[in-house]
């Protein structure tokens, strides 16, 4: 028997989505299952690329996803700022799940913990369509040995992607300049992150990238906090409490093993690339709670995995920005 088409349509409503006010012309029956503020119009916030996903303006004036400022809010909020190990200690898996059911609602429950709000931030650069550093030709990146060329390379991003790193940038600049308190520096920041930047599919060009990227991340961290001592920029008024004396001496001494740990490294590129390459891996593991993989990485290594430190803040919608304050 044929199917005939559908009899008596009528148009009762015009729905479409606007990026930074989410669905327009939402009739009123549908409100209590799709909110009109929405912070997707997909059925998750996770997984899918930014152009399906609502808008806004961070206090720079940076244009970035929704969901992402509202994870950084609540983060500061509570303090995470000045939690030791935030970014490198990973969240529950039990309440991380939940989290996203609430996120994909434009909600974050009370209560959550901040190793779960900073994980769900690294989640959401990581299961992007697309990783934010992919548009970069490859070469160029692995090519870069100066300061000055990965900046001239990022330059070279789109403005969406651009957006999200420099986002990112800020991200990080907030956290190490808590480093007293939180022991995250720029380099251990660089090191949680710098997987999640990028889908490069073969494993051995994709761990020497992500070294590389780890390099670049740390280069634009350092430079944001240059300009922001230069133009005495402050940090995020949640988390604005000046370092005591005795903390800026320990920054002061940290600093100087950071500097005797470079001039070691300048005699032998190959095993500081190694030991990145070592520390990224366990990154790696730790991100996607492999537990297989972590035992086979523990069993092929003897340094301490406790090793590892890491850290992240907001971006801005010029390419020609990114590092900069």
């Amino acid at each position: 028997m044929d199917i005939g088409g559908p009899t008596d349509v009528q148009h009762v409503a015009h729905v479409t989505f606007d990026r930074f006010n989410g669905f327009l012309g939402l009739p009123s029956e549908f409100e209590p299952d799709v909110p009109k503020k929405a912070p997707s119009a997909s059925a998750t916030v996770f997984g899918v690329s930014t152009e399906s996903m609502q808008l806004s303006y961070d206090a720079r004036g940076n244009c970035v996803p929704v969901i992402l400022l509202l994870l950084q809010s609540r983060l500061y909020d509570q303090g995470g700022l000045k939690v030791e190990g935030i970014f490198r200690i990973t969240g529950e898996n039990s309440e991380e799940e939940y989290v996203r059911e609430q996120l994909n609602k434009g909600m974050i429950p009370d209560g959550i913990d901040v190793h779960c709000l900073a994980g769900l931030i690294k989640a959401w650069f990581r299961e992007l369509p697309r990783g934010v550093l992919d548009p970069l030709p490859s070469e160029q990146v692995l090519q870069c040995e100066s300061d000055e060329d990965f900046v001239k390379v990022v330059r070279l991003l789109p403005q969406t992607e651009a957006s999200l790193l420099n986002w990112a940038i800020n991200l990080m600049a907030d956290v190490v300049q808590f480093e007293h308190v939180n022991k995250m520096n720029s380099r251990n920041l660089a090191l949680v992150f710098a997987p999640n930047m990028s889908q490069m599919k073969d494993p051995l060009t994709a761990l020497m990238y992500a070294v590389q990227v780890m390099k670049l991340l740390k280069c634009l961290t350092e430079k944001t906090l240059r300009e922001r001592e230069a133009t005495s920029h402050p940090v995020d008024t949640r988390c604005s409490n000046a370092a005591e004396d005795g903390e800026k001496e320990e920054d002061n001494e940290e600093e100087e093993e950071d500097e005797d740990e470079e001039e070691v490294g300048d005699g032998d590129g190959v095993y500081i690339i190694e030991e990145e390459a070592t520390e990224i891996t366990r990154v790696i593991a730790d991100d996607h709670k492999s537990e297989n993989m972590k035992s086979a990485f523990e069993e092929s290594s003897t340094s301490d995995s406790k090793g590892v430190d890491g850290a992240v803040q907001p971006l801005i919608c010029n390419p020609n920005h990114i590092g900069s304050k």
